[in-house]
């Protein structure tokens, strides 16, 4: 292996994990002075030095990171409008009744969320510096700042040149180990030739490079084992809304399974539980402003309950400070 410099660095083993590069889409405009995107803490720095003394920024994207600059940029007294190509919020995730949640929780906090709309292109002034963006309807709308939210793809820049085999990502086996014995790839750089069922070959979230991280450390200790996901889980807040999922909850409900939903008549609160259709085993768990324990729900899941059983049992779930409201009896005898 050879540095920047020059210099070769021996090894014995090399455990590549290069990450992720954001997302562009060659738009007209997206280098001009006043486009971000937010992966690293250089662009955080870059965004903090362009927001000051704006009035207006666009940000492009339905996911996570598009909702946490929307509220950033709120806090300081910019107003912000949201392009989502999609017909909701997240809704390459959520089923529809979640997203429209966050649509109307959203829009309540001050975004100017527009759906089915997309980036054509971002126009500047004279001096090389944002000034508006064009949408695919042909709107122009003017701002000072551009936020590019959409998505990222594994960064393989280091090793194209090299005979390591790559894809969209950095190919590896259940081990962890590229084409090379002794050369491993681990996290948001590495794509499963062989996922496991119901994961995706690429998975750009912590506890994933967690697990990854693990596999390997047990394998270079001459304790080989296979890389062996936890069950999917994940957690976010949509400004004051908090979300969790648990197992496998598609944005699309299958033919094959099924699923319970039950909403807070506040419009802020709701649980789906998707379950199998023939043996009503529970596959996964949908939380928007309600806490529910991590360890139970994987649990129920692993161990094949059925969604009655779950119902029965749903109370031991309940994870909110004490003192907060209790929604599980409620919740049962509506979905039973």
């Amino acid at each position: 292996m050879y540095l920047d410099g020059g210099e070769k660095v021996a090894y014995d083993k090399l455990i590549l994990a290069t990450g992720s590069k954001s997302n562009k889409f060659d738009w007209p405009g997206q280098d001009l002075e006043g486009v971000h995107c937010l992966y690293g803490l250089q662009d955080l720095e870059a965004l903090e030095r362009n927001s000051k003394d704006i009035e207006k920024a666009v940000i492009v994207g339905g996911g996570l990171i598009g909702v946490e600059l929307a509220e950033m940029l709120i806090s300081r007294g910019i107003s912000v409008t949201l392009l989502v190509r999609d017909n909701g919020f997240y809704r390459n995730i959520f089923p529809q009744e979640e997203s429209q949640i966050i649509n109307r929780h959203i829009r309540e906090h001050g975004v100017d969320l527009r759906l089915e709309m997309q980036l054509k292109e971002i126009t500047g002034d004279e001096h090389g510096k944002v000034q508006s963006v064009i949408t695919d309807t042909g709107e122009k709308i003017a701002c000072g700042l551009v936020c590019l939210a959409v998505g990222v793809h594994p960064n393989i820049d280091l090793i194209k040149e090299s005979p390591i085999e790559t894809n969209k990502g950095i190919l590896v086996n259940k081990f962890l180990q590229t084409n090379f014995q002794d050369v491993y790839a681990i996290g948001d750089c590495a794509e499963l030739k062989n996922p496991p069922e119901g994961r995706k070959a690429i998975e750009p979230v912590w506890y994933a490079g967690m697990y990854m991280g693990r596999t390997v450390a047990s394998h270079i200790c001459g304790h080989p084992k296979r890389y062996h996901p936890s069950l999917w889980y994940n957690s976010a807040k949509f400004f004051d809304i908090e979300y969790q999922v648990y197992g496998n909850v598609p944005n699309d409900i299958p033919e094959n399974m099924e699923s319970i939903y039950w909403e807070h008549p506040n419009g802020r609160k709701c649980i789906r539980i998707t379950f199998d259709k023939i043996n009503k085993q529970v596959k996964g768990f949908n939380l928007l402003g309600i806490r529910y324990r991590q360890d139970v729900c994987l649990k129920w899941i692993e161990e094949e309950e059925t969604i009655d059983e779950v119902l029965k049992l749903l109370p031991q779930t309940n994870f909110d400070p004490e003192f907060s409201p209790k929604y599980e009896p409620e919740i049962a005898q509506s979905l039973a």
